[in-house]
């Protein structure tokens, strides 16, 4: 509701102002964007006349902290409200950016016809004022909470609330006037409602939200003669080497002439020899066995509670356990970022084969077009997303938009709409519709910068399922998180952490910017919770999420810049397969494999400086991940919010 109201009348408790429940709703309110408010207290002058000033002065301290430069108004006698209403009629309106360049309507009356075909499906008559900007019958409708319509028609029905009511005089006595209300007077003269617009199939927006890929697309038909010359001669040109030769010497005598640095030299082959051999000496002493400590336990008397048994009941050890596990994995990549345990079971090379090796994660080329998943056929991208918004946008500014004018009273005729939208309307949910702009209807990559929000610490992990409050959209989906820097390259995080602002990466329509976004997970008891507030930041499939993972090795002999390092790999190919790559310490000394020792995944590395005993070697990899498609615009509906206080005490209940 407050994403379509025009004013939001706060009524604060005369003692308390709000509770922890009001504190939750205004940081919803706030995250989503507040719309033009009013502060109203009700309930002071039932308090006897000494408490009155200690109230208003609590009061104005709890409101200077959420509103500062807000007047509370009294809500206890006639007056008084007459002052609150003249307040709500003249002040100033706020404006959302997401909603002033979108037609939205809040429906007053809705009607559904189902279909011949169909009766679960059918036409929904949705009467309200139209808001933002003027409504175009061949634009696409979106409904919150159950997705994309088209329109067939827009009438314009008899308004129900004119601000110019008809006036009829009497015959009899001229100067006595009588209001009619429009909706019985008015309806005898105009029984059928007026035709605004009807959609013209030829430039009605098309429903069609993802692209559909064709299999054989990616195929290659054998080459041609005239291709296999093309590239037979590419090839001789790109094998072609400059080298400096005497004056006079001939192509086939350039052949033989050796580059300086190609000559091999054999001074330090005696060396390295002495040193291998060294290296392959077995331990003089074996290592002692850690005896184990046991702790010293102290035994104390812990009164019983009466009510233990009941409390156990209500608890889920399956839940508890799951938790307990989450924060335990949280705690371990926040002391251990990115490092995990090489497998014994699996090779190295196999258990990290889509990963690779970067000499600098921030300049190392990375194409951005490579080895896409499937999922990415199925999606629409911009040429340039910034100058297609800006034209959009201008667009919506300069050119008259032919429809429904903004502040006229109209219905909608909304094709194929399934019956569960008008049974959640007489249930009293409020049924809000959204025109889109063009290209919404159609799935991409949505960035959006989340900020944890202070009052959830529960751990949340990447690829975890959370519901997404975008801009007008709602809707499910499992997002990536990954840090918000100005690179090429962003750092794929495991947990969406308190410290800082993410990225968080979903498969969602497009929507254009700005837009608020609320993440919100919903709890075993059905409630909702706040767990994560932002703005979205692009449309942009080709930001790549980069995720690292981190091998880690003990030095076993240190010599002058050389060391024997294990426990990295445990077999001689896995070695081999990854000698290439970078070494780098803790202690920030830089290195390379040189050679592997033995079998068992030993391996002789030379580093930059000596190592320090205690110091740690390790190997950063990484793979570019995608987000799971796991969109979904049907939303659950929460439970009513009750206290976290009481919340183990609220009955289990049915969700529809």
């Amino acid at each position: 509701m407050a994403k379509v109201a025009d004013t939001i009348l706060f009524l604060l408790d005369p003692l308390e102002g709000w509770d922890s429940t009001g504190d939750y709703c205004l940081s919803c309110l706030f995250a989503q964007g507040l719309p033009t408010y009013t502060l109203a207290v009700q309930g002071i002058s039932s308090l006897p006349p000494k408490k009155q000033v200690d109230a208003r002065r609590k009061l104005s301290k709890a409101v200077e902290k959420r509103f500062p430069e807000d007047k509370l108004l009294l809500l206890d006698t006639q007056q008084e409200a007459g002052m609150l209403l003249r307040q709500l009629a003249n002040q100033k309106q706020r404006h959302l950016a997401f909603r002033d360049r979108r037609a939205y309507l809040f429906a007053h009356a809705a009607d559904f016809v189902p279909s011949e075909e169909n009766d679960l499906m059918g036409t929904l008559k949705i009467s309200g004022y139209v808001r933002g900007q003027a409504l175009n019958v061949n634009s696409v409708l979106h409904i919150i909470g159950h997705g994309d319509f088209q329109m067939k028609q827009i009438d314009a029905p008899v308004d129900p609330f004119p601000l110019n009511p008809r006036v009829i005089r009497s015959s009899k006595d001229s100067g006595t006037a009588m209001e009619i209300c429009s909706a019985d007077a008015v309806a005898d003269m105009e029984e059928d409602p007026k035709v605004l617009m009807k959609a013209d199939p030829d430039r009605q927006a098309s429903l069609q939200t993802e692209v559909i890929p064709d299999p054989m697309e990616g195929e290659q038909t054998w080459p041609t003669e005239e291709e296999l010359s093309e590239a037979h001669d590419l090839l001789k040109e790109s094998s072609k080497v400059v080298k400096k030769v005497p004056k006079g010497t001939s192509s086939y005598q350039a052949e033989w002439i050796l580059d300086e640095d190609g000559e091999s030299g054999g001074e330090g082959d005696e060396y390295d020899d002495i040193e291998h051999e060294n290296f392959m000496e077995e331990e003089s002493q074996d290592e002692g066995s850690e005896e184990e400590e046991e702790e010293e336990c102290e035994t104390m008397t812990i009164g019983e509670s009466v009510r233990d048994d009941l409390y156990d009941e209500k608890v889920d050890e399956e839940a508890e356990e799951k938790m307990l596990e989450k924060y335990k994995q949280e705690r371990l990549e926040e002391m251990f970022p990115d490092e995990v345990d090489t497998p014994r079971d699996v090779a190295a090379r196999i258990r990290f084969q889509k990963y690779r090796g970067l000499k600098s994660f921030r300049t190392s080329p990375w194409d951005p077009k490579e080895n896409l998943p499937r999922d990415y056929a199925r999606i629409f991208q911009f040429q340039n997303f910034i100058n297609t918004r800006r034209r959009i946008f201008k667009e919506i500014e300069e050119e008259e938009v032919e429809g429904a004018e903004v502040g006229w009273y109209v219905t909608l005729h909304v094709s194929e709409v399934p019956v569960p939208v008008v049974e959640h309307f007489k249930r009293g949910t409020p049924l809000i519709a959204f025109s889109l702009l063009p290209h919404e209807q159609k799935m991409s990559v949505l960035n959006m910068v989340v900020s944890r929000h202070p009052g959830n610490t529960e751990p949340v992990k990447a690829k975890e399922e959370l519901i997404f409050h975008c801009g007008f959209r709602r809707f499910q989906a499992s997002p990536l998180f990954s840090q918000h820097t100005a690179a090429d390259k962003h750092k794929f995080q495991r947990f969406l952490t308190a410290d800082t602002a993410l990225v968080a990466t979903v498969y969602a329509p497009i929507t254009f910017p700005p837009a608020s976004v609320l993440l919100f997970k919903q709890n075993s008891n059905g409630m909702h919770s706040l767990i994560a507030t932002g703005h979205l930041l692009s449309v942009d499939p080709d930001r790549m999420v980069i995720k690292r993972v981190v091998l880690s090795g003990h030095p076993f002999k240190i010599f002058t810049k050389t060391a024997v390092v294990r426990y990295m790999f445990f077999n001689r190919e896995d070695v081999l397969w990854f000698k290439p790559v970078e070494l780098r310490t803790k202690w920030g000394r830089r290195g390379h494999i040189k050679e592997p020792l033995g079998t068992h995944g030993h391996m002789k590395c030379s580093f930059d400086g000596k190592l320090k005993s205690q110091d740690t070697v390790l190997m950063n990899l990484y793979k570019r991940v995608f987000p799971k498609w796991t969109y979904d615009p049907y939303v659950p509906e929460p439970v009513p919010w009750v206290k976290s206080e009481i919340s183990s005490t609220v009955p289990e209940m049915d969700m529809e």
